[in-house]
């Protein structure tokens, strides 16, 4: 592996983390803005409470799911409610889906999502218990005070008069980002191609390693090579376009957190944004997308991945639904990359996201244990089942 094949990943790393970022900050936003839509009044509406787990379930990352394990364990929503947002969710790793297969990604969230809602109705008919492993005591978490806080009552002016170090290092970060995209620093449409899946990792880094004065290809040029790559049906695709798509995506995404950067208060910027987002999430998503490319890479040189999973279906498979027993956002990336690339069937990338729920359950781990291994049963059973009908049927 040459410094040039590393310095290309690390390109790929950087703009999947500067996507996967922005999603993240602008859901935060989102989230504090309309804390309190769901009230006491769900606590009568055990159907509607499935609806909302199953909703907030499907919402990338893991506040979505933190929020549902936090009115479980105070008892406002029942385990059906639980199970359907743990069922929708695909954890951190949906922030990757949307960003490298947009279209394949909207088709999982929506089965997911009708998933989530079917299996949660099943079980509010069935169950007699539906605070599996609660005792009476509630238990608050994620529950500070400080985020029931609105965004008002102060100015952009008096936002900079009094400007703090957080807000603007943020904000130099923002128009540092959007100088890159809009130079075409951040622009190479094969680091693009790439994250859109239509071409393999080792495909584009052979085609740069064998450019010895790194001139610029055009793409049309290299259209019958894309052709004869082996990718499953659903990911040829007018890579120009979609370049294009990233592109105007992440220059909208990042103008908009310039402004949410501008506008919001302190407590936002440094809680949320800085100490949860950035020191948080960045380092673990910046170093598992990076680990993970270099590790396909290098495997891709020794290794014919995508025969082993077109010989051993079944086996990846169940290695997939093992891996997502693990209540940890990363590991279960590698799956969406190589579904990403054409090597993965989209069954088995489905069962995978059935089972996991990134880190968003491991509150409910710390409060129930017992909660947590019915809830992972239920899910492997539901996996194994979409795995294994979609091989047969050869989705």
């Amino acid at each position: 592996m040459t410094l040039h094949t590393l310095y290309l990943i690390l390109q790929q790393t950087l703009i999947i983390a500067a996507f996967v970022i922005g999603l993240m900050i602008i859901i935060e936003y989102i989230n504090v803005k309309t804390d309190g839509l769901w009230s006491k009044r769900l606590q009568a509406s055990p159907w509607v409470q499935i609806i909302i787990g199953a909703l907030m379930g499907v919402i990338p990352g893991c506040l979505g799911t933190y929020t549902i394990v936090s009115l479980y364990v105070h008892r406002v929503v029942n385990f059906p409610a639980l199970i359907a947002a743990l069922i929708a969710t695909a954890g951190d790793e949906a922030f990757f889906m949307f960003s490298l297969f947009p279209g394949d990604a909207l088709k999982i969230t929506v089965i997911l999502f009708v998933a989530a809602i079917v299996i949660g109705a099943i079980l509010q008919l069935t169950m007699k218990n539906k605070f599996i492993g609660l005792s009476e005591m509630s238990f608050p978490l994620h529950d500070e005070p400080e985020c029931h806080h609105h965004h008002h009552e102060h100015t952009v002016r008096k936002n900079f008069k009094n400007i703090t170090f957080v807000r603007a290092l943020l904000i130099a970060m923002c128009v540092m980002v959007l100088g890159l995209i809009l130079s075409g620093v951040i622009n190479g449409e094969h680091q693009l191609n790439i994250l859109m899946g239509g071409q393999s990792e080792e495909a584009v880094i052979e085609s740069f390693e064998g450019n010895h004065h790194h001139e610029i290809v055009d793409y049309h040029d290299h259209e019958h090579f894309e052709c004869e790559e082996h990718h499953h049906e659903g990911h040829h695709h007018d890579h120009e376009g979609e370049a294009d798509w990233i592109r105007y995506t992440l220059i909208a995404m990042f103008a908009i957190i310039l402004v949410i950067v501008i506008v919001a208060k302190e407590h936002f910027l440094e809680e949320h944004i800085w100490e949860h987002v950035i020191k948080v999430h960045l380092p673990k998503v910046f170093l598992w997308t990076l680990g993970v490319m270099i590790a396909l890479t290098a495997i891709n040189h020794f290794v014919d991945i995508q025969g082993i999973v077109t010989k051993n279906p079944y086996i990846v498979l169940l290695v997939a639904i093992l891996i997502g027993i693990i209540p940890q956002s990363g590991p279960n990336l590698i799956f969406v990359l190589l579904f990403a690339n054409g090597t993965l069937p989209l069954s088995i990338l489905l069962a995978s996201s059935i089972v996991q729920d990134g880190h968003g359950a491991l509150p409910l781990l710390a409060e129930s244990r017992k909660a947590f291994v019915l809830s992972k049963g239920i899910k492997i059973v539901l996996g194994l089942a979409v795995g294994i009908t979609g091989l047969l049927i050869g989705f």
